[in-house]
């Protein structure tokens, strides 16, 4: 089990404010990720999310991604 989690990062302190969170049932860190960056766009947040994370069982950040790592 993953959790997903969508944010903004305020550019002044990279402060971040989480937008939502989802659930993914699977054992598969890659298939987590496929998700995720597929949410990304297409979830109704009340915001437009500048990164996602997942997280793995115990709580701890497995994955990070984000527009700005790619220049877009």
């Amino acid at each position: 089990m993953f959790i997903i989690e969508f944010f903004r990062i305020r550019a002044s302190d990279q402060a971040h404010a989480t937008l939502g969170r989802v659930e993914h049932d699977t054992t598969d860190l890659e298939d987590a990720k496929i998700r995720a960056q597929s949410l990304f766009e297409t979830l109704d947040l009340p915001q437009k999310p500048d990164a996602l994370r997942i997280l793995g069982e115990s709580g701890e950040e497995v994955f990070f991604w984000s527009r700005r790592h790619l220049g877009t």
